[in-house]
């Protein structure tokens, strides 16, 4: 799945829980078998409670999301994306009542026909959002990906202002500046590094021709991307979801959908499967796959941590900085060309989402202080966590 879907799920932890022990429990000497127990609550209580490990947590998960994706997905001959991302969905959907079986997960409402009628139209837009990301990650490399899916923040940016009366401020404007120059010097690099990696003209224009394919389904993913996040902003208020609601209406109500697409769409003859399941790379593709689903949900985990145990300004930069580790994922497992060009392209992306989330914190800084004349306009993600919280 795409970063952004993941990124408007918040898992609303407990606070405290009976597991953890508490203070008591060193006070009170109950033989070796208490302490031992108190000191495992203790620890366990100071891992929850650690900033440090919570935005490991989140880099961790969010960077393995996307190489694991793009291992999938860059098989030569790989073309069953709409298989991938049903069976990605299918092990999330599963995932989750497993975990409220178990009493994990708290916040979950039965599943409402009305409700999932309602909320259809927003899972056909996740659909096109997630196969995009997954056409255009398969073209092109993992830091293009990474510096390009930027350009998604200004489309939802000016969406807001169309729809929802938001506004862009010059530190904004100045952010939106650097993610455009970024993606303009990424694309030179990548051109430049395919001229320049092919002996033959046939070879130079089969790559060029793979990056424009790349190209174009990323700027599909871009809109895809915002229209799908500004309609899910504009419905949840009128359906009182919560986050898993959220979560698991997107995943169950999506597959179908691309299981019937895969069926229509796909070639299921013996020897496609073949070809793009390899013996020698089958079982770790599988294992990639049923990862991809599981990482939906460790991703909110992770991202609630980090909320919970810093704040929203930490986790804003976290996601910003955060960007540089992704990119950087794709020069060290992917044979991403390392060029001057390249390099530039990632620190200029890198920057640009620190100064969004600068421009951003300072916003809500200033609505924060003003008077209260009118109600401060919130981002897309925002203003669904917001909603959600207060159902």
């Amino acid at each position: 799945m795409s970063d952004k879907k993941n990124d408007e799920y918040v898992v609303q932890m407990p606070k405290s829980s009976p597991a953890y022990g508490g203070e008591k429990d060193s006070f009170l000497g109950r033989g070796p078998s208490h302490r031992h127990g108190g000191q495992a609550s203790a620890l366990a209580s100071k891992i929850e409670h650690s900033p440090p490990l919570s935005i490991l947590a989140y880099c961790v998960a969010s960077i393995s999301m996307t190489v694991v994706n793009k291992y999938v997905v860059s098989g030569s001959d790989w073309n069953l994306n709409f298989f991938y991302l049903a069976i990605q969905n299918a092990v999330c959907t599963l995932a989750i009542l497993l975990c409220k079986q178990a009493g994990l997960i708290k916040g979950l409402s039965p599943f409402d026909i009305d409700k999932a009628r309602k909320w259809f139209p927003i899972s056909l837009l996740l659909v096109g959002m997630i196969y995009t990301g997954t056409k255009a990650l398969q073209f092109l490399s993992v830091p293009v990906y990474t510096i390009f899916k930027n350009l998604t923040i200004i489309v939802i940016a000016y969406g807001e202002v169309l729809w929802f009366g938001g506004s862009v401020t010059p530190l904004t404007l100045l952010s939106f500046a650097l993610m455009v120059l970024s993606s303009v010097v990424a694309a030179w690099a990548d051109i430049q590094a395919a001229i320049n990696s092919s002996g033959l003209a046939t070879d130079t224009t089969a790559a060029i021709s793979t990056l424009n394919a790349g190209y174009a389904w990323m700027g599909i993913n871009v809109f895809c991307s915002a229209t799908y996040l500004l309609g899910m902003r504009k419905i949840i208020k009128k359906m009182n979801f919560k986050d898993w609601d959220t979560m698991f209406y997107n995943n169950s109500l999506t597959i179908p959908v691309l299981a019937i697409c895969t069926l229509l769409f796909e070639d299921w003859s013996h020897a496609n499967l073949v070809r793009n399941f390899p013996p020698e790379t089958r079982n770790n593709l599988m294992i990639g796959m049923v990862y991809s689903g599981l990482g939906a949900i460790l991703i909110s985990y992770c991202s609630a941590w980090c909320i919970r145990v810093t704040s929203s300004t930490t986790y804003s930069m976290v996601g910003a900085l955060n960007k540089l580790p992704i990119a950087l994922s794709g020069l060290i497992f992917f044979d991403a060309a390392v060029t001057f060009g390249s390099v530039s392209a990632i620190i200029i992306g890198f920057v640009s989402g620190i100064v969004y989330a600068w421009a951003k914190v300072r916003q809500t800084e200033q609505n924060r202080n003003s008077l209260p004349t009118q109600q401060p306009v919130m981002s897309a993600s925002s203003q669904s966590n917001k909603d959600a919280s207060n159902s």
